[in-house]
C-alpha cells in the first residue's frame, strides 16, 4: 500500500511538470497554430540564466523573475526575427525552423554554460511529509509545482475565454487575412503568443530543474512527455493539457514502479499512438479533427 501511495504521489508531481510544458504548447498552438519544438530548449536556456543569478548571490525568486522576463523577450525575439520569415509559407517550414532552433539553442547553451551537470536549488523543502510515522513521496516543493500549474491553467482559460485580447489572439491564429480586415494587429498578436508561451515554458523549465541537476539536454524527456500530454488532452484545451499531464505522469510512474523504468519511453509511445488512432483531436477537444 505504501508503495502504491508513493508511486501515485510521484506520478502526480511529475505529471504536474509535464502539464506545465503541455500548457506552453497549448498556448502557442491556440495563439499561432504552430507547434514549437524548440520550446524545451528555450526553457532550458532561461533556466540557465536563472541559475547564473542564483549562483551570483541572488535569491531563487529573483532567478525565477529573470527567467520569466528572459523567456518573454526570447519568445518575442524568436517570432519577430526568425519565425515571421516563414509564417506565410507552408506550415512545415515553421516546424523545421523550430527543430533547427532546438539544436542551435542546445549547442549555444553548451558553449556558454558548459555541458557538465550543475545542481539547481529548490525554493521549498524536498523531504517528503511524514504521515503516521511513514514518509511519503510528496514534498512542499511538489505542492508548489502543482499550485503553479493550476494557476497557469486558470490564467490561460480566463485569457482565451473571457478577454478581448485572447479572442484577438485566437482570431489571428485562425485567419490572419480576416483578422487584419477587422482591424486586429495580427503581427503583434502572434508575437504576444510566442512571448507568453515562452514564459510558461520557462516556468516549466524551472519546475523540472528544482532540486535536481541541469545540463543542456535535461529538458529532452520533458519535451516528449509534455507533447504526449498536450496531444492526449487536446492542443486547444488548457484544462486538457493539465489532465493529460497528470494522466501521463501517473501512467509512467506506475509503469516505472511496477514494470521497470526501461519501459517508460515505450509506454509513452504506446499512449501517443493510441490517442492518435482513437481520438486524434484529444480527449477534451470541442471540435472534430479535420481530415484532408
Amino acid at each position: 500500500m505504501q508503495q502504491f501511495l508513493n508511486v501515485t504521489l510521484t506520478g502526480l508531481s511529475q505529471g504536474a511538470i509535464y502539464a506545465a510544458f503541455a500548457l506552453a504548447l497549448v498556448l502557442i498552438w491556440r495563439s499561432t497554430r504552430i507547434i514549437n519544438f524548440a520550446q524545451g530548449a528555450m526553457a532550458m536556456f532561461t533556466t540557465y540564466l536563472a541559475l547564473m543569478v542564483i549562483e551570483g548571490g541572488g535569491s531563487y525568486w529573483l532567478g525565477l523573475a529573470v527567467a520569466l522576463v528572459a523567456g518573454l523577450a526570447l519568445g518575442a525575439g524568436v517570432e519577430r526575427i526568425i519565425i515571421r520569415r516563414v509564417e506565410g509559407g507552408p506550415a512545415l517550414n515553421a516546424v523545421i525552423v523550430t527543430l533547427g532552433l532546438f539544436v542551435a539553442l542546445q549547442a549555444l547553451a553548451a558553449i556558454l554554460f558548459g555541458a557538465t551537470f550543475r545542481s539547481f536549488p529548490a525554493p521549498f523543502d524536498l523531504r517528503g511529509f511524514a504521515v503516521g510515522g511513514i514518509n511519503i513521496a510528496f514534498t512542499p516543493f511538489s505542492i508548489f509545482v502543482i499550485g503553479s500549474v493550476v494557476l497557469v491553467m486558470l490564467v490561460l482559460v480566463a485569457l482565451f475565454r473571457f478577454t478581448d485580447l485572447g479572442l484577438r489572439m485566437r482570431a489571428s491564429a485562425y485567419s490572419q487575412e480576416v483578422s487584419r480586415l477587422l482591424g486586429i494587429p495580427v503581427g503583434r498578436m502572434l508575437t504576444l503568443g510566442w512571448a507568453l508561451a515562452a514564459v510558461v515554458g520557462s516556468l516549466s523549465g524551472l519546475l523540472i530543474a528544482g532540486g535536481s541537476l541541469v545540463f543542456p539536454a535535461y529538458m529532452d524527456a520533458v519535451i516528449v512527455y509534455g507533447f504526449v500530454a498536450a496531444v492526449l488532452g487536446g492542443l486547444d484545451s488548457p484544462g486538457g493539457a493539465v489532465v493529460g499531464g497528470l494522466s501521463i505522469g501517473l501512467a509512467l510512474s506506475y509503469v516505472s514502479g511496477y514494470l521497470g523504468s526501461e519501459l517508460v519511453a515505450l509506454a509513452a509511445l504506446a499512449i501517443l499512438v493510441a490517442v492518435l488512432l482513437m481520438r486524434p483531436q484529444g480527449l477534451f477537444a470541442r471540435t472534430a479533427a479535420r481530415r484532408v
